[in-house]
């Protein structure tokens, strides 16, 4: 959350509208009226679109949103549950997951490749460093993030955050590179034309 708001209110000023969503309860399913699984998002999109005389499917269509969550970077203690050649690691950027999910991508988003290509190389004009990566090896673990809420709006979306060792364990660790490197993503991508 840090990294996205900072990033917004540094943003001198961004030519398209900018939002940062703050929202509760991803762990347990999104649920709830402060979950992104709640309209409470749409909403008030709904109401800036008809506002400026838009049709609301017409914004949401024409959006994108980098889906702010951590990844799992490879634990060397646990190798078994990752993919080393598909894994993110601390100290090499903010880290991106194409996809999400269990049971191979059930339950994610599946970012577009070309939504992918258009982030990629916004970020490497920018200098900034990233990573690309699954959420621990496929069919064992892994676990879903809110991305999939906001693309089922028709939006195109893609999971990124900081790489954390040990993650849900009481001695989480994250690499200040990579924090500034998500720092630098997100204004990049609100500075974007």
């Amino acid at each position: 959350a840090y990294p996205a708001l900072q990033a917004l209110f540094d943003c001198e000023a961004p030519e398209k509208t900018s939002l940062v969503v703050l929202a509760d309860k991803e762990e347990i399913g999104s649920v709830g009226n402060t979950g992104l699984a709640s309209e409470y998002m749409n909403y008030f999109v709904c109401d800036l679109a008809r506002a400026e005389g838009l049709e609301p499917q017409h914004v949401w269509s024409a959006s994108s949103c980098l889906s702010a969550d951590v990844t799992a970077a490879l634990d060397p203690n646990y190798a078994s549950a990752y993919e080393p050649t598909n894994s993110t690691f601390l100290n090499r950027g903010v880290g991106f997951s194409k996809y999400t999910g269990s049971r191979g991508k059930g339950g994610s988003n599946d970012a577009s490749a070309e939504f992918l290509g258009w982030v990629r190389r916004i970020l490497e004009d920018a200098g900034v460093l990233w990573q690309i990566g699954e959420l621990g090896k496929v069919d064992q673990g892994g676990g879903g993030t809110v991305a999939y809420d906001v693309a089922r709006l028709n939006a195109d979306v893609i999971d990124i955050g900081v790489p954390v060792l040990s993650m849900h364990s009481p001695f989480e660790v994250i690499s200040k590179i990579d924090l500034y490197s998500a720092y630098q993503a997100f204004k990049t991508y609100f500075e974007a034309k």
